[in-house]
């Protein structure tokens, strides 16, 4: 399956060769950017949304106090840039945290997937629904829980997300944040976050090695948490049938 977009959503639907087809015609340019480089920056007028081929971006909002909040993580598979179908311009900035190849389409060949094919159109929204999910999940836990369950969240939601593309329960993963980044996301500290993370591989659930990541007892790391896989299971049942 060539395209990465189809890779993930068919992990929730078996596709037909006319939805590879169609979702392959979203990425037929590419664009390399390197690490740190900004591919928008918030209330920016664009058209283009972006399906992401390789590595990882982030979507920021700077706050008043000139404090940086990140909103979403940016995998291959995903498409970024959705809010610029409601507004028209960018709600946030967007930055690759790796080197990165992304693949720019104008939103008006959405549309016309959309028309044609109104089975991928339920799906993504669906997707786009869970995703709002989760950043709910994320941001109650940034507002009520303690920095420790910020920091296991985050790690729970990563692994949870890369499993979908991945093709296996993966264990181990490499996650190409700095701690200042890992921070920006959970509302800590870069010197918070370290003591957090040191204190996951103290109690044994979590090993590191660098920025490779293990999980030692997710049982444990889940239950600590009550985290909740929202993309593992999608329901499909009410999507129209594939034309």
């Amino acid at each position: 399956m060539g395209s990465c977009l189809a890779e993930r959503l068919a992990h929730y639907v078996s596709l037909t060769a006319g939805e590879e087809q169609a979702l392959g015609q979203l990425e037929q340019q590419e664009r390399s950017f390197r690490r740190g480089t900004t591919i928008r920056t918030e209330n920016d007028t664009a058209r283009d949304l972006f399906v992401v081929q390789k590595g990882w971006l982030h979507s920021y909002m700077l706050l008043g106090n000139g404090s940086r909040q990140i909103m979403r993580l940016h995998f291959p598979g995903d498409i970024v840039g959705l809010s610029n179908l409601a507004f028209g311009h960018s709600t946030d900035s967007i930055t690759a945290v790796t080197d990165v190849t992304l693949c720019p389409f104008d939103k008006d060949r959405l549309a016309v997937l959309f028309e044609q094919h109104p089975r991928l159109a339920a799906l993504m929204f669906a997707l786009t629904v869970a995703e709002r999910v989760s950043l709910a999940d994320r941001l109650a836990s940034i507002g009520r829980t303690s920095a420790r369950a910020r920091v296991a969240s985050l790690i729970c939601e990563l692994v949870a997300r890369l499993r979908i593309t991945a093709g296996a329960a993966i264990d181990k993963f490499h996650v190409p944040l700095t701690q200042e980044e890992i921070g920006d996301a959970t509302g800590l500290t870069a010197v918070h976050v370290n003591r957090m993370m040191r204190g996951l591989v103290d109690d044994g659930l979590i090993g590191r090695n660098g920025n490779v990541i293990t999980l030692l007892d997710e049982a444990r790391l889940t239950a600590e948490v009550n985290f909740v896989d929202r993309y593992a299971e999608i329901d499909t049942s009410w999507l129209p049938k594939a034309r």
